[in-house]
């Protein structure tokens, strides 16, 4: 059984493919603009034969996309895509979300990787994109809730487009060096949004540990992680495909027919 694991964000796609069990090379690429064709070419491919296996995907994206996505796999003559959606409890996670399906399912699925990979362990799982969200599960899979916040490539767009003296001051002239105290505006803008995300994970970790009464492990995933995991104090695991772990797990445990046709002859 061939999975292709898709991940649509706000403004990239990753996707990977898991071929017994085991995963390939992660693929990421900005999708602005895309047709059903770039879809078909560029995720999908060649050699996914129906019946022998699925493309499983978490979606932020909307509708429109989505359905790209859905043309793509039948001019590829490939399974259609089932699309992960929130719920009160899967693949061993609960959340406490009052109304589950208000969480996004890129939130929901890294939960579910993050737990599985945990193992037993509670974990704290930062997605650096173009927001921030710092979700809290503990060693028995429940979810906590977690946060929102700005991105730091959003904060410092916040900065350039809804001030007038900030963004004047940071257009041109040199970067100077890299530091919370800059000496240059532009610097500032840039260190000070690093700086600011990096300083809510860490309060969200302090939480964390008051809350369940051990310190968590954190887990960082997302485009921008790296440029933070530097300035967080407290140790961290970097795991740029979680959503992509969480998808192999969710469907794991959501077999289809052809799926335990296979795993009845083994």
């Amino acid at each position: 059984m061939i999975l292709l694991l898709v991940d649509i964000g706000n403004t990239r796609v990753k996707w990977a493919r898991l071929v017994d069990g085991r995963m390939g090379k992660q693929h990421a690429a900005a999708n602005a603009g895309w047709d059903a064709g770039q879809y078909a070419r560029r995720v999908i491919g060649r050699g996914l034969a129906r019946g022998e296996s699925r493309i499983v995907v978490s979606s932020v994206a909307g509708n429109e996309i989505n359905q790209l996505l859905v043309a793509a796999a039948r001019q590829a003559e490939a399974p259609e895509p089932e699309f992960v959606a929130s719920e009160r409890s899967a693949a061993g996670v609960t959340t406490e979300y009052l109304e589950p399906w208000r969480l996004g399912v890129d939130r929901f699925v890294a939960a579910i990787g993050a737990y599985h990979l945990a193992s037993g362990q509670p974990v704290c799982v930062v997605n650096v994109g173009t927001a921030m969200t710092i979700d809290l599960v503990d060693g028995k899979g429940r979810h906590h809730g977690g946060a929102i916040v700005p991105g730091p490539a959003l904060m410092v767009d916040s900065l350039l487009t809804q001030t007038n003296g900030i963004r004047r001051r940071a257009t041109g002239g040199p970067s100077g060096a890299a530091s919370l105290f800059a000496r240059t505006t532009r610097t500032a803008i840039g260190q000070g949004a690093l700086y600011a995300a990096a300083a809510v994970i860490d309060r969200a970790i302090e939480e964390a540990r008051v809350q369940l009464g051990s310190k968590p492990l954190v887990l960082l995933t997302g485009g921008a992680s790296a440029a933070i995991r530097p300035l967080i104090r407290n140790t961290s695991v970097s795991l740029p495909d979680l959503v992509l772990h969480g998808l192999a797990v969710w469907a794991r445990h959501h077999p289809t027919d052809a799926d335990r046709r296979q795993s009845s002859r083994k």
